[in-house]
């Protein structure tokens, strides 16, 4: 069921948000970590899927590739269409005329947005007379490709890719080519597929399914974003922690194991924060920080707003930002977020509060899809439309208000159906929560000041619930909503 958003209303006063899941006596939940594989990973937010096709039958391949890598989809079209006389073979047309001149150089119609975020280029084509058509030779010599990976592609009754892809190779000399392949009209998506793992390009992983078994007590597994990061799938979140008692509860997670961190603007914790990580023996790369920017004034001056977290945090860059729900101005603040992670500023962007109607509306306006959504989601609320729906996206669901949230948190945690379940596991209500939030592909973010506390939610790795339990915790769902967002 689609989730009709309550938007904006700049004169709320902050303290209506308890964005973040405060448990126990009431923290927050932020986010997830992990140190990222490389600097510049290979994923979905970056692979291009760009194709000339006049029958549809290109077109097709195209789009199975697309759907495997999840990349993105650039129709070439030429600035004069061809006509079907054009196309015919032998006929001294427009095509024939074309491909027996090397310096024919065909219009193209409009153009990439933003190539340089590309690192990956599937180029496809149909073969004419044994060769790539001329609009290609346009396309290549349009762009910069230094540093890309290209991968051609093309459709062909009989003829064999063949030196159609080699003769292109000079037009684009500083990127690196991969062999291509042939496909024939009517090629299967699981053809493509079978060809696309054969070229062991690193993709994100599915964003639903978490390997749970790799986790330990003090080690949370990590899910890999779409952006190529990896964050781990249970973090600290620190709504409600100020000054002192802010630092200690960081340093206590991160002695337990945590490492994830998840702040925000509105908290005004960040300095804090970063001071905490800082004095810690926990090297930077290990640590995942995400922190939101909030509408309104920074909305509408999202390059400050950037800079005053990167210095208030002053930990050298910030894995990810989110923000904070929707509002006026959102998507020239995500479009700032974008030159920050170009920037090297930012590695991964997301949202809070983002449902399915606004999650439609938002992401045909920007370039990059976001990483995560962060809602609230506990038994009680399950969002068992939301979460299917985002991850379907290839965006990884994290919730906020994990145990229910203020003024709740003891009805859930106490409730007869988890406290049998936890009975059973000799673990505690909470620690059932945590776990069903994590087997059904929900990141948990838990927040607290308790060391005991901290300890606790990232020890959820020696037991496993049954699917009779999972449906249990699953029949609880009232779809009762705690906060306004």
């Amino acid at each position: 069921m689609k989730k009709k958003f309550m938007f904006f209303i700049a004169t709320l006063c902050s303290l209506a948000f308890a964005l973040s899941a405060c448990d126990r006596a009431g923290d927050n939940g932020g986010t997830q970590l992990v140190p990222p594989q490389n600097d510049s990973p290979t994923a979905v937010s970056n692979m291009l899927v760009a194709y000339f096709s006049c029958t549809g039958t290109t077109k097709g391949v195209a789009e199975h590739i697309e759907a495997k890598t999840g990349g993105t989809l650039y129709e070439i079209v030429p600035e004069i269409p061809y006509t079907e006389a054009d196309l015919a073979y032998y006929t001294g047309g427009r095509a024939d005329k074309e491909q027996a001149d090397s310096s024919a150089r065909p219009a193209i119609s409009g153009s990439v947005e933003n190539m340089e975020k590309y690192k990956v280029v599937f180029l496809g084509y149909p073969i004419w007379h044994g060769q790539a058509p001329k609009i290609i030779y346009t396309f290549l010599e349009s762009y910069d490709f230094s540093g890309k990976t290209i991968i051609p592609f093309c459709t062909s009754g009989s003829s064999g890719i063949g030196s159609s892809a080699t003769n292109l190779h000079s037009l684009a000399a500083s990127a690196t080519w991969l062999d291509g392949r042939r496909f024939p009209s009517g090629t299967s998506q699981s053809a493509v597929d079978e060809w696309v793992d054969s070229l062991g390009l690193k993709f994100t992983s599915d964003v639903s399914v978490f390997d749970l078994n790799s986790g330990e007590n003090g080690h949370a597994p990590t899910v890999t974003l779409n952006s190529g990061y990896e964050m781990p799938i249970l973090g600290l979140g620190t709504y409600s922690l100020t000054g002192e008692t802010c630092k200690a509860s960081v340093k206590a997670a991160l002695e337990s194991g945590v490492r994830l961190i998840d702040t925000a603007h509105m908290y005004g914790n960040e300095r804090e924060i970063g001071e905490a990580i800082r004095e810690s023996n926990v090297p930077r790369e290990e640590i995942f920080v995400i922190t939101k920017i909030y509408p309104g004034e920074q909305y509408s001056h999202p390059e400050e707003a950037i800079q005053e977290s990167l210095d208030k945090l002053n930990i050298g860059y910030i894995d990810m930002m989110l923000l904070h729900h929707p509002g006026a101005n959102d998507v020239k603040a995500y479009k700032a977020m974008e030159k920050a992670v170009a920037d090297g500023k930012i590695r991964s962007l997301g949202l809070s509060n983002w449902y399915i109607e606004e999650i439609d509306d938002f992401i045909s306006q920007v370039d990059i899809r976001p990483a995560l959504v962060q809602n609230e989601i506990h038994p009680y609320y399950q969002e068992q439309a939301v979460v299917p729906y985002m991850h379907n996206l290839g965006i990884v669901v994290q919730a906020w208000y994990p145990f229910g949230g203020r003024g709740h948190t003891g009805e859930l945690l106490s409730d007869e159906t988890i406290v049998k379940i936890a009975e059973a596991h000799n673990v505690t209500a909470a620690q059932v929560i945590l776990r069903w939030h994590l087997q059904r592909g929900v990141v948990a973010i838990p927040g607290s000041s308790n060391p005991a506390h901290i300890l606790e939610n990232i020890s959820v790795f020696g037991f496993s619930l049954s699917s009779e339990e999972m449906n249990e915790i699953a029949a609880l769902d009232r779809d009762e909503k705690h906060d306004w967002y």
